[in-house]
């Protein structure tokens, strides 16, 4: 894709703020302030829940997808559908994820951000996410994020690595 990746976190912080306002009048998080953006969204657990639990709509998907260093095969990996699948989703643009595929994919885009902090470039985050790594068994950090306990390896080795604590 040829945009930039300030294009990519403007859109991210519109597409949020949008489903803020969503969830804001179906009063499911009333306290939520005005204007949100992506990196608040992701520090933020509660509105995460209520996202989950109103599935992300395929466009916000779209966005995470396009931030994120994984191709279209990797996302269906992660989210075991078939590349199909998510082509499908892309025709139709009403698509909502259910809660399940949801999780997965807000938990992907956590990943992303503290990865994102870490090298600070998604060359180079893309790089270590290929890359096998003794720390986490010889295999690459992307075969880890298909669970939950693969994600959280991978988030204490990016913490550990943030720290200066190589294994």
């Amino acid at each position: 894709m040829n945009t930039t990746k300030n294009d990519v976190e403007g859109k991210l912080n519109k597409a949020i703020s949008a489903l803020a306002k969503q969830i804001r009048q179906k009063k499911y998080y009333e306290t939520l302030k005005e204007s949100i953006t992506y990196s608040d969204f992701l520090s933020n657990k509660m509105l995460i829940i209520a996202v989950i639990r109103q599935g992300v709509p395929y466009s916000l998907f779209e966005l995470i997808q396009d931030y994120t260093p994984f191709s279209e095969r990797d996302w269906a990996s992660f989210l075991d559908v078939s590349t199909k699948s998510l082509q499908r989703y892309r025709i139709d643009r009403n698509h909502t994820f259910k809660s399940s595929h949801s999780e997965k994919i807000i938990a992907i885009a956590e990943v992303t951000q503290i990865g994102m902090d870490v090298f600070g470039d998604i060359d180079k985050l893309r790089l270590w996410f290929e890359t096998p790594n003794f720390a986490l068994g010889n295999l690459q950090p992307s075969e880890l994020l298909k669970d939950a306990y693969g994600k959280e390896m991978v988030v204490n080795e990016l913490v550990r690595i943030n720290h200066g604590i190589f294994v």
